[in-house]
């Protein structure tokens, strides 16, 4: 049966079409395009919406980067194939044919461990209500590819993509004015994603850092996949807006020094309260960071020897606003935080850290905020004031409520 027979008129650049084939690129859960093709067909993945997907991405797919993205397309076509059988319907030949293709070209599903890297295409869609911000493009959308790996498990965690970097991307764009015109550093940089995001908000200055060398490497790969020049290691050009620089910076042994050469206007982070035997090292970064010239103490209890965290919650004073983490909740909380638009002069001409996480553990976090507290860091929870626009309504595999943004200053 011929495809073009049972192709009608569809707008791809508008939903539940342009979110069908985001996803696909995505490579979202085969569960998830189930769903969305679904909904493109009401209720039923008929002849024209199998068509749509083998011209709108299957069969590109198979000449660009088809090999790559094969494992993915198995487990997908599977998935597609089973479900249109299960509801009674015409499997169109293309899709059987290809699944056989892939089914002898692939032995076994070897792409899914090791090193593997796969190409992701992130499309950030921005809502009608967002075409006055500065980020928005003229199509409404932005088309982020990445080199990642193809299991986070496994190893490969800096080659990830993980959701609190989605969501700080989200923020990043949703509020641009924050950071246009800004230099900014990123403390664990991963695949890059963030990076990218502040260079198309015209941050003055975009520096990006890993203490992976095999991280850093992919993430120089993804800067240059989108048409990003890029420099490592060369701090006189730190200035230059054109160009993101990469650096090698592992916290633990990263100098006081190093750090102050820097001198960002803005701290970000993704996902980087993780590991207790680490959050010395990372509270030490963000402190030489934010109190841009002013000595590191000696003294004080931010060690590097593997302290135990504090199971207790922890109480601080955060910008005006009573902040705690209530362990029985399992949630951060805040009362009457600041909205980051809503900062004076003085505030904005210091530097700042916003940090987004999921809380996995909630000793670590409240250790990480006993660390913070000891060296006279704030920290507010602003999620709730600040909640960037849902730019990737399409990826249901991302859970945005799971996530936390906080903002971090020098008292």
């Amino acid at each position: 049966m011929e495809i073009q027979e049972n192709q009608q008129a569809v707008d791809i650049s508008k939903p539940p079409y342009l979110h069908l084939i985001s996803a696909f690129l995505a490579m979202e859960p085969p569960g998830v395009l189930i769903s969305l093709a679904r909904k493109c067909g009401g209720g039923l993945i008929g002849e024209r919406i199998q068509g749509f997907i083998w011209n709108n991405y299957i069969n590109t797919t198979v000449g660009d980067g088809g090999c790559q993205q094969g494992p993915y397309l198995k487990r997908v076509l599977k998935k597609l194939i089973g479900e249109i059988e299960s509801d009674g319907g015409v499997v169109l030949d293309e899709l059987y044919e290809h699944y056989a293709f892939i089914m002898t070209s692939l032995k076994g599903d070897n792409f899914s461990g090791g090193n593997s890297r796969v190409l992701k295409r992130i499309s950030f869609l921005f809502p009608d209500e967002c075409c006055e911000l500065s980020s928005c493009p003229k199509s409404k959308k932005l088309e982020v590819s990445l080199h990642c790996s193809v299991n986070m498990l496994e190893g490969d965690t800096g080659c990830s993509i993980w959701p609190s970097s989605l969501f700080l991307s989200e923020f990043i764009l949703s509020f641009p004015n924050i950071f246009s015109n800004r230099s900014c550093f990123e403390v664990g940089s991963g695949v890059g994603l963030v990076g990218i995001c502040l260079a198309h908000v015209k941050a003055s200055a975009v520096v990006l850092s890993d203490g992976d060398l095999s991280t850093l490497s992919n993430m120089r790969l993804n800067l240059e996949s989108n048409l990003l020049s890029t420099r490592i290691d060369v701090p006189e050009c730190k200035k230059d807006a054109s160009t993101v620089q990469c650096f090698h910076l592992p916290w633990e042994s990263a100098t006081e020094i190093e750090l102050q050469n820097f001198a960002p206007d803005i701290i970000v982070g993704a996902d980087v309260i993780y590991d207790p035997l680490y959050l010395p090292h990372l509270v030490r970064v963000l402190t030489v960071l934010l109190k841009r010239g002013t000595s590191f103490p000696n003294h004080g209890s931010v060690r590097c020897e593997g302290c135990q965290p504090d199971s207790e919650c922890i109480r601080s004073e955060v910008q005006h606003a009573d902040f705690e983490f209530d362990s029985s909740k399992g949630k951060a909380e805040s009362c009457s935080a600041p909205c980051v638009e809503e900062k004076d002069d003085a505030l904005e001409r210091r530097p700042v850290a916003y940090i987004a996480s999921v809380i996995r553990n909630i000793e670590t976090f409240n250790y990480f905020l006993e660390l913070m507290k000891e060296v006279n860091l704030t920290v507010a929870d602003i999620t709730e004031n600040s909640k960037p626009f849902d730019l990737l309504p399409y990826a249901k595999s991302y859970q945005r409520s799971t996530i936390r943004i906080f903002s971090i200053s020098y008292n």
